[in-house]
């Protein structure tokens, strides 16, 4: 088949990430890839290298007759067999696109809950595939009154190239951090805010460090509350053993120098990137029971899902995992379990294959539905 992806946000988010990962998934199937993508954004640059057809432009808004004209242009160079889309700015573009050249357009969602209320009733209606990123995304789309036919669920892909365990990159990362090599690392990635949780896990593994002297926590990311921890950190006992490296635009180096990843979200995750990405590194995860997180891992075998907000349950949860024969035992499941549900490969076929049924087959194309 033949694609053209349209996004054109220039951020670092996870939505950007998805979006750069099907794209390269799909090319690699074999399937003919062009891009419409902001220059020097993430997704052109993640894409750089690739062998998809890469043309700049950005969507500013839903009216920016500039992206207009550049899709209308290279969809028409291109004849695409779908538009697939990602962001909401783009939505109605790609839509209208879609009716005027004849050509279907997939779009995918990665919030919940959803938009405004007449975008989120008409757009899976108007859309020929529209995608949530898990089952706790679909829903609140069903609870709006959509049909279940009309919105699937397809998980994020992961490169397991890109994210593997890799030992010599961990001892070069503790070594630069001053952190000895038999130390047991636990280690968050993502938004520095309160919703994310990361009060809990800083007051958890403070405990928890007062138990176990080599274990160390190495926190990645920024935001309003970022230096909040950094103050709280620096005020414990442990101080020394709180690394905070602030914003990392590529985190994938750094999974393998975790002996285990903490995703404690108070507020609904629509998904959890960082989850499967973290496993396929081989780093059992600890997450929260809430959203769309309890879909990225297989609860007892490659992570544990725990109380959000519960800094008691955290703090045993994060000693248990220091115990190496299970840490290790649950590392080396998770990356056969991300291989197996969240591979590039396997989510690039599932995404062929939802766009080739029928669009009145209510489809569930996830397969790493736990029961």
């Amino acid at each position: 088949m033949k694609f053209l992806f349209v996004g054109t946000n220039p951020e670092a988010t996870g939505a950007a990430t998805h979006f750069a990962a099907l794209a390269q998934a799909m090319a690699e199937a074999g399937h003919a890839v062009s891009v419409v993508a902001c220059s020097g954004g993430l997704i052109a640059e993640e894409l750089a290298h690739s062998t998809v057809q890469l043309h700049g432009a950005m969507f500013r808004n839903v009216f920016d007759l500039r992206g207009y004209a550049k899709v209308f242009a290279v969809a028409k160079q291109a004849r695409p067999d779908w538009l697939v889309g990602n962001f909401g700015k783009e939505y109605w573009p790609l839509i209208i696109v879609s009716r005027v050249l004849d050509v279907p357009v997939a779009l995918f969602r990665h919030r919940a809950p959803p938009m405004k209320r007449l975008s989120a009733l008409l757009v899976p209606r108007l859309a020929q595939r529209f995608f949530a990123a898990s089952n706790y995304a679909r829903q609140a789309y069903l609870d709006r009154g959509i049909a279940p036919a009309r919105v699937r669920v397809l998980y994020n892909p992961v490169d397991m190239a890109r994210c593997r365990p890799d030992p010599q990159r961990r001892r070069a990362i503790l070594h630069r951090l001053g952190i000895d090599e038999d130390a047991i690392v636990l280690g968050y990635s993502g938004r520095m805010q309160g919703s994310k949780g990361i009060f809990t896990l800083l007051e958890a593994a403070t405990a928890a460090m007062a138990v176990e002297p080599r274990l160390h926590c190495l926190w990645l990311g920024d935001g309003p509350d970022a230096q909040a921890v950094r103050e709280r950190a620096a005020s414990s006992p442990a101080a020394a053993r709180h690394h905070l490296l602030g914003w990392i635009n590529d985190v994938q180096p750094y999974y393998s120098a975790m002996s285990m990843l903490a995703f404690p979200s108070i507020a609904p995750e629509t998904f959890g990137r960082v989850s499967i990405e973290a496993q396929a590194a081989g780093v059992p995860v600890l997450a929260s029971e809430v959203g769309g997180a309890a879909e990225t891992l297989n609860p007892g075998v490659t992570g544990v899902l725990l109380p959000s907000g519960d800094t008691a349950a955290w703090r045993d949860a994060i000693l248990d995992m220091c115990d190496p024969p299970r840490r290790l035992l649950m590392g080396a499941a998770a990356r056969d379990y991300v291989q197996q549900h969240f591979s590039a490969q396997v989510i690039a076929a599932e995404f062929a294959q939802a766009l080739t049924q029928p669009t009145s087959v209510a489809q569930n194309v996830a397969t790493g539905v736990h029961g």
